[in-house]
Parts: C-alpha cells; structure tokens; sequence
C-alpha cells in the first residue's frame, strides 16, 4: 500500500505538470528548500521556479531557506539583498554596475543595506504574485494572501494581506498555535502523516490536539 508520493520526485503526480517538488530541480548555492514543498505556475513550468528569485549574487552570502510542506504560488518573487542600493548618499543611482569610470565609486558590502537571510518556515501558504522583501522571516503555518508584499516578519499561524503586508488575523487562538508549534508535524515520518491524515486536515479543540501531541511523542 501507498502511504506518501514520492517526496524525491520533480513531478509527484504525473497527472498534474504544473506542480512540482521544487526540492528537486538542479541546486543552487544559497537556496535550501525542505521536502514536500511545492511550487504551482499555471502559465509556464514550475520548473522555472527559479526565475522568481530575483538579484540573489553568491559572494553576498545571503540565503532562502523553506521549510517543509510550503505551498508556494504562480508568481511568487523573491527579492534578495543584491537588490539594495547603498541609501547614505546624496543619491541611491548605482553608478559603479555601469563603468566608463563610474565603478570608482563601487561601494563595500558594508556600506550596502544588508537584511540577512530570508527565512520561510514550514508549512507556509504564499498565494499568488507575492513578493517577499529581503531578509524576511515567516513563521510557520503563516498565509499571505495573493498581491501582497512582504516587509517584515510575520508571527507563526498568522495570515497577512496588502502592500506593505498586514496581519489580517491568527489562524488560532494562542494556546492551540504553542501546541502545534509543539507538535511540528512536518518532522513526522510518512507513516505517521499517514496515519493521521484525517486529524490534520481537521479542526481541533484542545482536548483532541494534546491527545495528538500525547500520541506522536
């Protein structure tokens, strides 16, 4: 019996090509994408999903890093910190990528905004044409809602919408977002997703999600 798609195949259901594991197309230095998260583009291969990260230069370091599980939109860019222009200046114009003496002025990377890492946890929607800013970090279980942009940080099971991106609401109360930050079951092996499958895709009260918790750990 079946109890998981192949979590290390590009194309998981051959039936659908317009979804991908995105874990499984050629790596690149700086991206580290976990198991089972998915890219979807309606209009061209998801296979082109790295198109959509945008002014990403190895020699500045930074990373993207997904968690597992992440559904991941038509549309979705990320902009990484090879984007910033040096802002202490009286202009923000890059003279120096252009040359014919301009480069005189080529700033350090200290002198470059620098946001860090961008950081998507686990289990994260980001519906379509959003655009994550530099070195934002997103808890887990977080939605964006499509045609937003992602400024700052958001809390974990948070949904957030707009330009710049607001909290629109917590998809819990507290109590029940520490229990599921608790049970991570995005750490479980295929048989126990498989397992309780039913319980996931299920709401829950308390009772019945520290029944889970007791029963997994």
């Amino acid at each position: 019996m079946t109890i998981a798609p192949d979590k290390n195949k590009l194309y998981p259901n051959e039936n659908i090509r317009t979804v991908c594991y995105i874990k499984n197309l050629p790596s690149r230095p700086n991206v580290e994408i976990g198991d089972y998260t998915y890219y979807s583009d309606n209009k061209n291969s998801p296979e082109n999903f790295y198109d959509h990260i945008q002014h990403h230069y190895e020699f500045l370091g930074d990373k993207l890093i997904i968690g597992k599980f992440c559904a991941i939109a038509e549309g979705v860019t990320f902009i990484m910190n090879g984007a910033n222009h040096r802002m202490d200046g009286i202009t923000t114009y890059p003279f120096n990528i252009f040359a014919g003496g301009w480069e005189k002025v080529t700033p350090t990377l200290e002198q470059l905004p620098f946001k860090g890492d961008t950081v998507i946890g686990n289990d994260v929607w980001l519906g379509q044409n959003v655009t994550i800013m530099p070195g934002a970090v997103m808890g887990d279980g977080a939605i964006v809602a499509s045609n937003s942009t992602v400024v700052k940080d958001i809390e974990p099971y948070t949904i957030v919408g707009g330009n710049p991106a607001k909290v629109i609401k917590k998809r819990f109360n507290d109590e029940t977002i520490i229990a599921l930050l608790k049970l991570q079951w995005w750490n479980w092996d295929e048989q126990q997703i498989f397992d309780h499958l039913e319980q996931l895709v299920s709401v829950h009260d308390m009772d019945t999600l520290k029944k889970l918790l007791n029963s997994v750990n």
